[in-house]
């Protein structure tokens, strides 16, 4: 990406934390390749990254380490997992219960961008919204929707990181 008239630095100790919503990977059936790889991903855009926080598909807990990681005072919080249309997928649910505001655009991003290789992304339920000063984020649980996931997102970033730290546009 070239640094053009409206590239954005991303703001000096940008935090990030990864949540993982997986009964699966919560109870070591296997391991967490896609928050590894969110987590890796945002290491490469320059975030201070906490997580991958490994959760069960239980609204209850994820509401928990998603509130955390709000007063904690995380810039972005982006998850990987339970977005999809299984009964067991509750994690938009539990990011409704913490968000203030949506970002409706940046959902859709997230899902148009995926699915000219993956036409099933329509079906991904992820939200972005922000509560207080920080970007929550829902990505799909596999490796290529978070790969696809951080492709959208990582222009953005940093605006937007400036722009909850109270920042004016550009």
């Amino acid at each position: 990406m070239s640094a053009g008239p409206h590239h954005v630095a991303l703001p000096e100790g940008a935090r990030a934390v990864v949540v993982t919503a997986s009964n699966r990977a919560a109870f070591g059936v296997y391991e967490d390749r896609s928050g590894r790889a969110l987590a890796e991903g945002l290491r490469e855009l320059g975030f201070d990254v906490e997580g991958p926080h490994v959760r069960p598909d239980d609204v209850a807990e994820l509401e928990v380490v998603l509130r955390e990681a709000v007063a904690s005072g995380a810039d972005v919080v982006l998850t990987t997992g339970g977005t999809g249309l299984s009964p067991t997928d509750v994690t938009p649910e539990a990011t409704r219960a913490v968000i203030e505001r949506e970002a409706p655009g940046l959902a859709e991003a997230v899902r148009r961008y995926g699915e000219a290789h993956v036409p099933t992304s329509v079906l991904s339920r992820g939200l972005a919204g922000t509560a207080a000063r920080t970007l929550i984020v829902n990505l799909p649980g596999s490796t290529g929707g978070v790969r696809d996931g951080l492709a959208v997102l990582a222009p953005l970033l940093p605006h937007v990181v400036g722009q909850l730290r109270g920042g004016d546009h550009a």
